[in-house]
This record gives C-alpha cells, structure tokens and sequence, in this order.
C-alpha cells in the first residue's frame, strides 16, 4: 500500500510538469450586445466561449487543468464571442439561437462551472432576457397571444 501511494505521488508530481495551452489570443471582434446582455454573457459565458478567459488558480494544478484547459478549447471551437467576425451573418444568427436552446435547457453554462462560479448559473429573469434579445418580435407575439388568451376567460 505504501508504494501505491508513493507511486501516486510521483505521479501527481511528475504531470504537474506538462504544459498546459493557457494563453488568451487576441479579441479580433466582440459581439455587438446591449449592456445587460453583455454583463450576463461575460458572468455566464465568456470563460469558455472568448478569448478573455480568466484563468483560476486552480486551471494550474494537473489534473484539474487538464479538464479546464479542455473545456475552453471545445468551448471556443463551438463560440468564440472574441472572434465574432469570423463568423458570416447566417451563421451569427444560427449561433444565438443555438444559445437560447442551449440555455432553456440548462445545458449552458456547464454544470461543473456554475459549482465553482455560482453566479454564472442563468435564472429564468435573465434566460428570458437573453431570448428577448436574440428574438423580441417572437417573444413578444407570445406574450401577447398570451394576454389575449387570458382576456377571453
């Protein structure tokens, strides 16, 4: 048991010394968004998905770094907020409605970042902040479809 643990150790050590991609490369575009959409996207969204990830202490301790460096990676090969000219006008249209999906079915932020970031998790205030944003003429033909449905009772 002793040189199980010690083996262990070495190895916890040992990967401690592999290099790990944290750089942030330069924002070439920002997304065009009002103040408040920003706010909630920088909280809730810009730590995988831009190019101005603030890198905890702990995405330096192996292997926990391994994991972080790994979701920003897949995070920004989906959306790179930073780099939001390069992306051509449909497919800009395409990826904010992938982000309501994404965000009405709590799949976005990840689980494993609001634990460590409670308040990047989105409440139903702000998920329908960002859908009126992406589309407010759909949100509001629903809401007053709705209205209208009520007034009939």
């Amino acid at each position: 048991m002793k040189k199980i643990l010690i083996a262990l150790g070495i190895i916890l050590i040992g990967i401690q010394f592999i290099p790990v991609d944290r750089k942030n490369p330069p924002v070439t575009m920002d997304i065009n968004a009002p103040d408040n959409i920003s706010t909630i996207l920088r909280t809730s969204c810009y730590d995988c998905h831009s190019n101005e990830t603030n890198w905890p202490w702990y995405s330096k301790i192996a292997p926990v770094s391994f994991l972080v460096a790994g979701d920003v990676d897949e995070g920004r090969k989906h959306l790179n907020f930073s780099e939001w000219d390069k992306y051509e006008a449909d497919k800009r249209e395409k990826i904010l409605e992938e982000i309501v999906e994404e965000i009405e079915k709590e799949a976005m932020p990840l689980t494993s970042y609001t634990f460590t970031h409670p308040s990047a998790k989105l409440d139903p205030y702000r998920i329908n902040l960002i859908k009126d944003w992406v589309n407010p003429k759909k949100t509001l033909d629903k809401s007053l479809r709705y209205n209208k449905e009520n007034e009939k009772d």
